[in-house]
């Protein structure tokens, strides 16, 4: 880590330790848009892994020292210290107690990550090409560190969840393909001419690697794993809790608010699905309109209308509930690459903007699109979701850190935002029938859902007594399965896949709901503050560049502005 003079702030702390970090981890440095980062893959081993975490703990303690300084105190550096201090501790806790030999998932992996990156790579040059041939060439070794973390976890007896082992195999099948047209071989066959051999060869190599990873795991992982848990107990989940949500949660108050969600949201869809389908109930509405609703034909039609989704309320909240920089207003609508999981995403711009924020629909072989099922979820992922939060971050990071900018991110405060840009979007009028607040509601009640499955299985806690579904009894990953399934418009693999992936990142899915209650609240309070003088674009817009915060933190800040 660079060395830092004795009077250095948190926030020059802060941006040290993003030097230091992207040294370690490339792939973030990729995310960045630092162009040294292209050509190198992290160290995923054990001793990798204590790398990382012997740079968290030589921050935290040049933290001490700076938050000492009486220019700590203003609330610039304040903001910076108190949640790198809080992101380090939590990253610290997850890594001390060797979570990191035991991370097997349907979508939160060191291999998806290697996978991942060359999405975000540079091709535009030869030397681009250059860059990635390299890359291909290191990811034998970042795989191979990966297993030797799961083997050390196996010695330990620290397993990861047999449902998410072999969901991830079948990933591996479709990475891999027939070992001559896998996914490094399709994203290698664009590359110049001048470079074909030797990236012909290099993604021969990183899908050798991909092979030797699954015969891995199907053949010495799994077999070992056999009969453990999915379910992670109470210690591990609030341990993941506070990693995901920068909070110490109260878990039984945050089960139990999913359940009068639930509630809430379900009486709603009940008198939108009416208007869809006289006497239909929501689902057998959302059914009815899987059939005869609103849809859109073809990949590249639905790639096309989603952008335009995103250009059109850019248009319309630019100046009346936003106010944004013309490099903000720019996001890319993309479809995801296959062989991951089911759920759409977002990646944000790199610090200068030459790559844009881009969402990503995964289209699980699908060529037909109901809007229904889209609309919301854009708000949520593009515009005024995660691009507006995210873009506006790095386009003011030189008022926050880069480490505010970047990396220091709370998923439950973007998850949160992103959930509030849809509610948000509702009150504004953008879901003027019922089809489209209909699928609004449905994406609502898979969140109040998620908190009440993801608590509930991992914790064991038993289904309350004026529950519809099994009252009295005790959670299990299969009754999690048919709860979500029967209180879902979306499709039996899309249900699966949303599972396996709360089973192997417990805590992440409840953050959705509780951040978007983080953000409410922080909402009403500063209006009630300001009273008949409270301005909502003015609010929006310094609440988006005040940067990440943790739950503990943000309802807090939020009500001051």
């Amino acid at each position: 880590m660079p060395d830092s003079s004795s009077n250095a702030l948190p926030r020059q702390i802060a941006d040290a330790y993003v030097d230091a970090f992207i040294e370690l981890d490339p792939i973030s440095g990729t995310y960045l848009g630092v162009a040294e980062s292209s050509r190198r893959l992290p160290d995923f081993s054990p001793a990798g892994q204590d790398r990382l975490a012997a740079l968290a703990r030589d921050t935290l303690a040049r933290l001490d020292r700076a938050e000492a300084l009486p220019g700590a105190a203003d609330d610039a550096e304040r903001r910076c210290g108190r949640l790198l201090r809080e992101r380090l501790t939590a990253e610290l806790a997850v890594h001390e107690a060797e979570e990191g030999l035991r991370v097997v998932s349907n979508m939160h992996s060191p291999a998806h990550a290697v996978r991942d990156v060359f999405t975000v790579t540079p091709t535009e040059t030869d030397e681009d090409w250059a860059a990635v041939a390299e890359r291909l060439r290191a990811v034998p070794a970042a795989l191979a560190g990966y297993r030797e973390s799961l083997a050390l976890g196996l010695e330990r007896k620290l397993y990861g969840g047999p449902r998410a082992a072999a969901t991830f195999i079948g990933q591996l099948d479709e990475w891999v393909g027939d070992g001559s047209k896998g996914f490094f071989q399709e994203f290698a066959a664009a590359g110049p001419e001048a470079l074909r051999g030797e990236l012909d060869a290099a993604a021969a190599q990183a899908t050798g690697a991909l092979d030797e990873l699954r015969q891995w795991m199907r053949e010495v992982y799994v077999p070992a794993i056999e009969g453990e848990p999915d379910t992670v107990g109470r210690e591990r989940y609030a341990r993941w809790s506070r990693y995901f949500n920068g909070t110490d949660l109260d878990l039984d108050e945050a089960y139990a608010y999913g359940w009068s969600e639930y509630h809430r949201l379900l009486g709603e869809m009940r008198t939108e699905a009416g208007k869809v389908l006289p006497g239909a109930g929501p689902w057998e509405a959302l059914a009815h309109l899987d059939v005869h609703g609103k849809h859109i034909e073809g990949v590249d039609e639905v790639q096309a209308w989603l952008q335009g989704l995103m250009d059109e309320a850019i248009e319309a909240l630019d100046g009346t509930h936003f106010e944004l920089a013309e490099r903000v207003r720019r996001v890319e609508s993309r479809i995801a690459p296959p062989g991951g999981a089911a759920a759409p995403y977002y990646t944000g711009p790199s610090e200068d903007f030459s790559r844009p924020g881009r969402t990503w629909l995964p289209t699980m072989g699908e060529t037909r699109f109901p809007v229904y099922d889209l609309v919301s979820t854009w708000y949520h992922e593009g515009v005024p979701g995660h691009h507006l939060q995210l873009a506006q971050w790095v386009h003011v990071a030189d008022s926050l850190s880069r480490y505010q900018a970047s990396i220091g991110i709370v998923s439950a405060n973007a998850e949160g935002w992103a959930l509030y840009a849809e509610r948000l979007m509702d009150e504004l009028g953008f879901l003027p029938d019922a089809e489209r607040r209909l699928g609004y509601l449905d994406a609502q009640m898979m969140r109040a859902c998620r908190v009440i499955v993801d608590i509930g299985m991992h914790l064991g806690l038993e289904i309350p007594a004026d529950s519809p579904f099994h009252p009295g009894e005790r959670w299990t990953p299969d009754l999690a399965q048919e709860f979500f399934g029967n209180h879902s418009g979306r499709p039996a693999d899309f249900v699966e896949s949303e599972l396996t992936r709360y089973l192997s990142m417990p805590g992440q899915a409840i953050g959705y709901k509780l951040g978007e209650r983080a953000w409410l609240l922080g909402r009403e309070n500063a209006r009630a503050a300001h009273g008949d003088a409270f301005d909502l674009k003015a609010w929006h817009m310094a609440a988006l560049s005040q940067g990440p915060l943790g739950l503990d933190d943000l309802v807090d800040e939020l009500s001051k502005l």
